[in-house]
């Protein structure tokens, strides 16, 4: 199976990181990278030589087909990924967008009808599906060992917040900790609850402990959504609150035969266990670390060398940007 020829646009910590976990683990051929913050390109350079480097993302698409590439990681500040993805979509190209997929719903939906019209392997990161915790949680939904799931708690609390300052402007970022933190809480949900209709949104979001205004970036959200079959799932997503530890990440299920929990460890972002829960009883069946971090995107490689073309399970993407919408219009 030939490997996939890829380029990267945007090499900041997140796009970094996913270029370590492909190149480390020989996946693809790194062919092109690009990145406008000074001294970022030349550092990765000289760990990828044969690669070639672009100042802007048109640049490097518009020479892909001389390049023979296959796809591009796309990992830039959100307001980017709608355009630099659909503009790769349209010359041909898959694509690994960096979460969220889109800034809202309006521009998830044409992104997701572009690759679909293209035939394009269209990804998103979302990372924490590919927890083994995760991933085992939903092995005992599917197999019935947990009974009918009726509730699912979730919470996602950076004590120390972003440390980009396009984080903090609208125009780039979109949202806050809402579209940053919570659009990795619902689309874990819909994916462990195999993706049920949604009901009803309901939810607020703040900003300093004051209800969000138009024009400002949100700190702290709550949101609660009412799925077909009646389950709800509710959440809580913060940046710089008073949690009491660095990072606080948890998924807690309820069914009507058992529960599990997702957590994460010391205040880890990266570190976590997952506990079978039975009435006062509590097991910890999987307890991992930072193995897990790169596994989106190795996945979406691993189809793009198989020939992978279009899948629909990026729609839900579109689903997880709805819900957001509809928060930020109601706080709004």
């Amino acid at each position: 199976m030939r490997r996939p020829r890829l380029g990267f646009i945007g090499l900041g910590w997140t796009g970094a990181m996913r270029l370590r976990a492909v190149a480390g683990a020989g996946l693809a051929e790194i062919v092109a990278l690009c990145d406008v913050t000074p001294g970022r390109l030349e550092a990765t350079l000289r760990e990828h030589p044969q690669a070639t480097c672009f100042a802007t993302g048109e640049d490097l698409v518009e020479r892909a087909g001389r390049l023979r590439l296959d796809g591009v990681v796309v990992a830039t500040p959100n307001a980017l990924h709608a355009p630099q993805t659909l503009e790769a979509l349209e010359a041909g190209l898959a694509v690994f967008c960096q979460a969220p997929l889109a800034t809202d719903a309006r521009d998830a939906r044409r992104m997701v009808a572009t690759a679909r019209q293209a035939g394009r392997l269209l990804g998103v990161d979302m990372p924490y599906r590919f927890t083994q915790g995760a991933r085992r949680l939903r092995e005992r939904l599917r197999q019935g060992e947990l009974g009918r799931p009726f509730s699912l708690d979730a919470a996602f609390h950076n004590a120390s917040g972003p440390d980009k300052p396009w984080c903090f402007d609208p125009a780039q970022a979109g949202g806050g900790a809402l579209i940053d933190q919570g659009s990795q809480l619902i689309d874990l949900a819909f994916w462990l609850l195999g993706d049920p209709a949604v009901r009803e949104v309901a939810g607020t979001a703040w900003r300093g402990g004051e209800p969000l205004r138009a024009g400002e970036i949100d700190d702290a959200a709550s949101v609660r959504i009412e799925l077909s079959g009646g389950a709800v799932v509710t959440l809580a997503v913060s940046w710089n609150a008073h949690v009491g530890a660095e990072c606080v990440v948890r998924a807690t299920l309820q069914g009507s035969e058992g529960g599990g929990e997702l957590r994460n460890l010391a205040g880890s972002f990266s570190d976590f266990e997952l506990a079978r829960l039975r009435g006062r009883s509590s097991e910890i069946e999987v307890t991992e670390s930072r193995d897990w971090l790169g596994k989106a995107i190795a996945d979406w490689v691993d189809r793009l060398a198989a020939g992978g073309g279009f899948e629909v399970e990026i729609e839900r993407s579109v689903r997880v940007s709805e819900v957001i919408d509809a928060v930020y219009q109601g706080a709004r």
